[in-house]
């Protein structure tokens, strides 16, 4: 068979094979039942299984799994395998850096890979001095940032967003707006000083949402202001073009600091490197996660230097550290993700891919009664069903035709697109044709 990596699917056994269904047994067994009651609610809900295929490898933008089954993988795992999976200058680097130096001594005796890492990032702010804080995953980038802003304006208040997601860690659940069933069960733990206010869908919806941050930035409480510059998890929403101007004046006036959370949207995913830059705003911190470390787990919290500067005040112990923060592993595989990124004009790549993805996506649309939206930037997309019985449908279906998606949504309504920035114009347009058979069957 071809080498994985630019195949279209190709299916040997209905999914979950017989092998899959062996593994998902022992998941079953095995794993916190919440998850495995997730999946039976999701199958109850649609009327379709949810019970999942077992990945084996992956390469490029295709998945195997245990059974054989190649598929087009329309999440890039999450969003973490932007450049593709495997992307060869990403495992010659890490394989190169097993053989150096798998572990070093944190923060008190660095890595050389790590430094190279915190100067790299540090120049993605061209024109502007600025300072990094590294850690696992883009959880860990939004608790630097949470923290770095209470230090800098001495105010706990943070103002988030209804549909904001930013990880599950006790600092940014308190900023969960995704929805209220993830802080309900740990809510006394949580930061009280959060006020969410409603994301504008539309410019008509603009005006009441500054309104309410524009109420909380007034009192003596809140310092930050934190928002993604486009909502991903919640079902791809990409906000009115005045919407992170409008904030960045609000939290000027009042002396706010501008938190943008980029760990989906940034690093070439919506044609930019960072999806703020269309807005022209200048965030004081920056958060970024997923595809950072071309599959491995790694996160920054990049910040200006005179915004960093409220750290200075420790004394002899750091107040933010963790032993694996800056792995020499996942730092050389982020050095080499942000290489290719540039070599590879990734960026330009996804503006260019996804304004003729999001062409065709519409012209679903227009064929097909069930989409009541399409809605994204760059190869950033979200195609808006009626229901949520709906979306996991389409997800399923989509998966039984090889290609992977995953709902977004608190409903689960809207079927997400993040597929890898290398991904070919062919897989594409294979994706557009399965998903016309599969909407074609909703009718």
């Amino acid at each position: 068979m071809e080498a994985l990596g630019e195949l279209l699917p190709r299916l040997v056994v209905p999914p979950p094979g017989p092998t899959a269904q062996r593994w998902v047994d022992t998941l079953a067994a095995s794993e916190c039942p919440a998850l495995t009651q997730r999946r039976a609610r999701r199958s109850e809900t649609s009327g379709a299984v949810s019970d999942p295929i077992v990945w084996a490898q992956a390469r490029g933008a295709n998945v195997q799994d245990v059974d054989g089954n190649v598929y087009v993988d329309l999440s890039a795992g999450f969003g973490a395998a932007s450049i593709g999976h495997a992307h060869p200058k990403v495992v010659a680097a890490i394989a190169a850096q097993s053989g150096r130096l798998l572990h070093a001594l944190g923060d008190l005796q660095p890595a050389d890979v790590k430094i190279e890492l915190l100067a790299r990032l540090a120049q993605l702010f061209p024109g502007r001095a600025a300072r990094v804080m590294l850690g696992l995953s883009g959880s860990d980038a939004v608790e630097s940032a949470l923290k770095t802003a209470v230090l800098a304006t001495k105010r706990a208040g943070v103002v988030a967003f209804d549909g904001g997601y930013h990880g599950l860690s006790h600092g940014p659940l308190a900023l969960c707006g995704y929805s209220s069933a993830f802080r309900a069960p740990f809510a006394e733990q949580l930061n009280p000083h959060v006020t969410f206010a409603p994301y504008p869908h539309a410019r008509a919806e603009l005006a009441s949402a500054l309104a309410v941050v524009s109420g909380a930035l007034s009192t003596a409480d809140y310092g930050a202001v934190l928002v993604e510059p486009m909502l991903g998890r919640a079902g791809v929403i990409d906000p009115p073009a005045e919407f992170l101007p409008e904030l960045s004046t609000l939290c000027t006036k009042h002396g706010a600091l501008l938190i943008v959370d980029e760990i989906m949207t940034g690093l070439g995913r919506t044609g930019r490197l960072f999806a703020f830059e269309a807005s022209g705003v200048e965030p004081d911190l920056v958060c970024l996660g997923k595809a950072l470390g071309g599959g491995l787990p790694v996160s920054a919290c990049i910040g200006l230097h005179g915004v960093m500067n409220a750290w200075g005040t420790s004394q002899g112990e750091a107040l933010h550290t963790g032993t694996f923060f800056g792995h020499p592993l996942a730092a050389a595989a982020a050095l080499a993700t942000l290489e290719v990124l540039i070599e590879e004009n990734l960026s330009a790549r996804a503006e260019q891919l996804g304004r003729d993805w999001l062409a065709k996506l519409n012209h679903l649309r227009e064929r097909h009664a069930s989409v009541r939206e399409v809605r994204g930037r760059g190869l950033l997309a979200g195609l808006a069903l009626r229901s949520g019985a709906e979306g996991l449908r389409c997800v399923r279906a989509l998966l039984e035709r090889g290609f992977i998606a995953v709902p977004a949504g608190a409903d689960a309504a809207t079927v997400s697109f993040t597929p890898p920035l290398t991904i070919t114009r062919e897989q594409l347009d294979a994706s557009s044709a399965a998903l016309d058979a599969t909407l074609e069957a909703f009718a």
